[in-house]
């Protein structure tokens, strides 16, 4: 529990995202984003909203503690389609690093993705999500969050 209290606050967000996703692709797209966090629960809980607003559009996630698997699930939506994951991203931080595993759909298939939290102090944390074409044995990230206190 209380994991994702470093969070907890006002970010200015530089996005990195993979044009070509599982296509060998190196071209990235920058683009800005703004997020505030809060925690809840006492720290069982943690929600955030993320703009982009060059894209268009908004983000939210919903991070909610398992006291009995000692895991955090994670679930997102977004303004473009207005619904709620119902396949979570699961794991565990140990230290200022956390994993957490799930599945995404990509063209139409499913498949493996990860997402890699990383605490850098108290101002500043970087969120990495990867996905994986081969079940999970090498991951191609394709999207990464550097986040800055605002």
């Amino acid at each position: 529990m209380n994991d994702f209290d470093f969070l907890a606050g006002r970010w200015k967000v530089a996005n990195r995202k993979l044009v070509k996703v599982l296509a060998g692709s190196d071209v990235w797209e920058e683009f800005p984003g703004h997020s505030v966090a809060t925690r809840h629960f006492d720290g069982g809980a943690s929600f955030d909203e993320i703009t982009f607003p060059t894209k268009g559009f908004i983000g939210m996630t919903v991070r909610v503690f398992n006291h009995e698997t000692r895991q955090w699930s994670i679930y997102w939506a977004n303004s473009r389609t207005g619904v709620l994951d119902t396949r979570p991203m699961v794991g565990t931080f140990e230290g200022d690093r956390g994993e957490f595993y799930g599945e995404e759909t990509h063209e139409g298939r499913p498949v493996p993705c990860r997402f890699i939290w990383t605490v850098n102090g108290p101002d500043a944390a970087r969120w990495e999500q990867a996905f994986s074409a081969d079940g999970g044995q090498t991951w191609e990230t394709n999207w990464t969050m550097d986040f800055s206190r605002a």
